[in-house]
This record gives C-alpha cells, sequence and structure tokens, in this order.
C-alpha cells in the first residue's frame, strides 16, 4: 500500500529542512557575549591530593578509624565488623553493615580487597557486595582466574549485568570501584517513573557504561521496583568471606 503525504505537511518538511540547513551554514556574526552566562558562579570544589583522596564536598564513610557512620543490619546497633590496620574487614556471621545516613544520586568511591589466600573457587572467593540504596547490588567477588556465572562476578550488576570486560586484580590487591549512581524515581501512586542507572570505574576501567538496572537485586527470580525513599543506606554484604574495605567516601549529587 502506498501512503500518499498531504501537499502541505510535504511542504512543511521542506521548508523545515531549509531552516535547518541555513542555520548549519550561517556566518557566526554577531555579539559572541549573547551566548554567555556568568550567573550562577560554578561551586568550587577542591580535588584530593591523588584520584583516590576524598574531594572536599564528599563525605567520608570509612577513613581507617572507626565505624561511626554505619550500623548493624540485623539489628540497627554497631556495626561488629572488624577495623585490621586502615582497612574495614567483613565478620563473618555478624551480618551485613549500612550507613546511618541515606542517600540517592550519588558518586561513591570504594576500595576493596579479597584475600590473599585463595580458599575456594567461583562465588565462594571473596564474595560481598556493594548495595546501593540498600537494594542494588554491584557485586564483589576474586574474579581472577576464577570462572563464575557472567553476571556474578566482580563489577557485574548482581544477576542482571555483567561487566563489558573483567578489569579485575589478583587476590590480596587493592581493587577500586569508582561508581555514579542515578537513583529510581516513583510517582505518588508507587508507580516507577524512571528506572536506576548506574556508571562504574572498577581500576580505572569502565566497566558499567550508564548501565539501566532492571530493579532491585534477587538472588531467585527476576529483578523487580517496589517503593522506596528517596534516600536509602548504602550496605555492604556479610556473604561469609574476609573481604575489606577502605577509603569509602561518596559524594551526594
Amino acid at each position: 500500500m502506498i501512503i500518499r503525504l498531504p501537499h502541505l505537511f510535504m511542504s512543511a518538511c521542506l521548508g523545515l529542512s531549509s531552516v535547518v540547513c541555513f542555520a548549519q551554514k550561517a556566518p557566526r556574526t554577531g555579539d559572541a557575549k549573547l551566548t554567555e552566562y556568568w550567573e550562577p558562579k560554578v561551586r568550587v570544589v577542591t580535588p584530593g591530593k591523588t584520584s583516590v583522596d576524598p574531594p572536599s564536598d564528599a563525605i567520608v564513610l570509612f577513613g581507617g578509624k572507626d565505624l561511626s557512620k554505619w550500623k548493624s543490619q540485623k539489628d540497627g546497633g554497631d556495626a561488629r565488623w572488624n577495623i585490621e590496620g586502615d582497612a574495614l574487614v567483613v565478620a563473618g556471621g555478624t551480618g551485613g553493615i549500612e550507613t546511618k545516613e541515606g542517600f540517592g544520586d550519588c558518586q561513591l568511591h570504594i576500595e576493596w580487597r579479597t584475600p590473599a589466600k585463595v580458599v575456594g573457587e567461583s562465588q565462594g572467593r571473596g564474595n560481598s557486595g556493594i548495595f546501593l540504596m540498600g537494594k542494588y547490588e554491584l557485586q564483589v567477588l576474586d574474579s581472577y582466574n576464577n570462572p563464575t556465572y557472567s553476571n556474578g562476578q566482580a563489577a557485574s550488576i548482581y544477576k542482571q549485568f555483567p561487566p563489558l570486560v573483567n578489569a579485575s586484580r589478583g587476590p590480596g590487591e587493592w581493587q577500586i570501584y569508582d561508581i555514579i549512581f542515578t537513583a529510581p524515581l516513583f510517582s505518588a501512586d508507587g508507580a516507577l517513573k524512571s528506572p536506576a542507572r548506574i556508571t562504574v570505574f572498577h581500576n580505572g576501567v569502565l566497566v558499567q557504561n550508564n548501565t539501566t538496572i532492571w530493579g532491585s537485586t534477587q538472588y531467585i527470580g527476576t529483578p523487580l521496583y517496589e517503593t522506596h525513599g528517596a534516600k536509602e543506606p548504602l550496605a555492604l554484604q556479610d556473604h561469609g568471606n574476609p573481604t575489606a574495605y577502605r577509603n569509602i567516601w561518596i559524594r551526594p549529587l
């Protein structure tokens, strides 16, 4: 079947094309200041001395000294993980920990290390996880020469999206995640307006590129969205392995 476009519609399209072409070829004349604006001024933030040091507007969640920004997920009491040197180490069986403060859109920097002595295989090697808003898991795992399912290895959005590449360092070495997270939005009746999105650099390598998260992490079954607050705690998982963390800071966006 041939669909004939009305004459006026065709004329309008041709006219619009002419305007676009003219705009692209028009000489750049006039006052350059017309395309400048000076207010509001850009807020000044002092960067850290190195790429891993917190900038001046960051909230330091763990700087190597105490767990004052964290609580137990089990009972809301004190976080019962161990501090060894400047590292926060999972105390298996004590349960996950979460921040006392809630966060939504954010930039998160976190460093982690799996045990130098390799014990177990697949999901049993240095397993932990970073739960944005307590619900959306970025996997932590020793994925150096460690076969496992692709959407369960380090830097995967667990059981959803594998990383673009495996940028893992070896067991016992410190690894770095730099994360940009956009929180989901819900309407007044609880319907999802826009899903969560995440960008992740693993050891400086892009591994999640503005990935749309399908819903809260599920070990069994498909992910789904359930209405929650605009700001929720950041959580770290106790999976029974003595995985360590350090230099955790966050910038609400």
